[in-house]
């Protein structure tokens, strides 16, 4: 059983390996494509082909039309940026800031497509930071909404809660101080007897 699970895992191993050398060799074909046919910029041909490899792992697009136009000035861009690629959780630090647009072609076969824009971060050749305009952004956990709620309502609970954990613990106070003065007392009582 353990040789067969073994198989198993060096089959899957290998069909992963695969999967992705066909995509690497995908994405430098259209690279190349782009470069060579549209005369893109490397760095937005780069780009171009990983926008259109991240939105076809959308639920909502099968692929990116990227028409010659798309690689002429007015629709791409390479700015020199030297600074954080975003403010939310890319803050990496990127020497240029590439923006191409594209066309997304619908799963559903319609032949509505969906203006995208894709926003690349680099550090030379080599790209570090990536961003577009999914209209269909991913789902965020449900357990975040309800844990934020709970913890509202507690600490409303909470502020009502402390006056009457503090008169609990006076009248513990008052109870121990009663049960002292007893004490006390019938110390004093036995001294008495004996004199």
């Amino acid at each position: 059983m353990r040789l067969v699970g073994r198989f198993a895992v060096c089959a899957w191993l290998a069909c992963a390996v695969s999967a992705f050398a066909d995509t690497l060799d995908e994405r430098n074909e259209l690279i190349h494509h782009f470069v060579t046919d549209y005369n893109a910029n490397p760095l937005v041909a780069d780009c171009a082909a990983h926008g259109n490899f991240i939105a076809s792992t959308s639920a909502a697009f099968d692929h990116v039309d990227f028409p010659p136009s798309s690689f002429d000035p007015s629709h791409s861009t390479i700015e020199p940026w030297n600074d954080s690629f975003d403010e939310k959780k890319q803050r990496i630090k990127v020497d240029n800031v590439v923006t191409v647009e594209g066309q997304g072609m619908s799963k559903s076969g319609e032949n509505d497509s969906t203006p995208l824009k894709f926003r690349c971060g680099y550090v030379g050749s080599q790209m570090l930071a990536f961003g577009w305009n999914d209209p269909v952004p991913p789902l965020r956990p449900r357990t975040e909404a309800p844990a934020a709620r709970s913890t509202a309502r507690g600490g409303k609970h909470g502020a009502k809660s402390k006056p009457a954990a503090s008169a609990g613990k006076a009248k513990t106070t008052s109870k121990a101080s009663t049960k002292s003065t007893k004490a006390s007392s019938g110390s004093t009582k036995k001294t008495s007897k004996k004199h």
